[in-house]
């Protein structure tokens, strides 16, 4: 039996294994690697990710599986390792970021990433804009979410 997941509020001893995650779950699914060296990567992880929304640890056995940082508006970043794909992770994450909402959420994926257009829209996303990411140069598709009876 697999052990269950404990969500946890961002802990600082995480924060290169949650940026390593994040690479790799990013170059996975979008298919293309991240192109910012990683020290940059970290920088922006601390200077934007973690003063700008609220981030949440998604733990197995103490080991960071996922995580999702949020806003009372959107989703910013919501990122499962890749070998525990499929296992309700990001549903959790996500059903986090709704309950957190005033019941609107938007939030972005590249076009590429059909994984991730197909997990959204199980959960109740709709694509409203589409447009182009000049840094990674590729399509990016605007989603959002809105709590049934608003």
């Amino acid at each position: 039996m697999t052990a269950p997941i404990e969500i946890a509020c961002y802990r600082p001893p995480f924060r290169e294994r949650l940026v390593a995650l994040w690479r790799a779950s990013f170059a996975h699914g979008v298919g293309a690697p991240v192109p910012h060296p990683l020290d940059d990567h970290l920088r922006y992880f601390d200077d934007n990710v973690l003063t700008e929304t609220t981030v949440h640890l998604a733990l197995r056995n103490g080991e960071l599986v996922g995580f999702g940082a949020f806003t009372p508006e959107a989703v910013m970043q919501l990122y499962v390792d890749v070998a525990h794909l499929g296992q309700g992770i990001g549903s959790r994450l996500l059903d986090l970021a709704k309950a957190g909402s005033g019941g609107k959420l938007w939030l972005y994926t590249f076009v590429t990433n059909t994984t991730a257009q197909r997990f959204y829209e199980r959960h109740g996303f709709d694509i409203v804009e589409r447009g182009f990411e000049p840094v990674m140069q590729l399509g990016d598709l605007r989603y959002e979410w809105k709590r049934p009876g608003r």
